[in-house]
């Protein structure tokens, strides 16, 4: 008789475990845990775009201020080429009233 009381009492116990761990999964699955696991998503590749996008847009800016150092030196980008009739240009063009007058408006 003990031994079916223990048995019993074991039997039960297990099965609140399983109760409990199947009640648990089920409600991973409901639509609202869905959704929010959907949400949680989409915002991580919303976050992970827009921050790519910022680091490109900070490249193009370092880029892009890297062109304008080499017209108004008169330098070639990649280093090979003889630009010395060029020196000065830049300088110029930057202090010409076109870009003056583009600068203000």
């Amino acid at each position: 008789m003990v031994k079916r009381l223990l048995w019993l009492g074991i039997g039960i116990g297990v099965g609140v475990v399983v109760v409990r761990m199947v009640t648990k999964k089920a409600r991973q699955f409901t639509p609202a845990a869905l959704a929010g696991s959907a949400t949680e998503g989409v915002r991580g590749l919303v976050d992970e775009a827009r921050d790519f996008l910022e680091d490109v847009r900070y490249g193009m800016a370092e880029r892009e201020d890297e062109i304008h150092r080499a017209f108004a030196d008169g330098e070639a980008l990649d280093g090979g080429a003889d630009l010395s009739w060029a020196r000065g240009v830049g300088q110029k063009f930057y202090n010409s009233e076109i870009v003056q007058r583009q600068q203000e408006g």
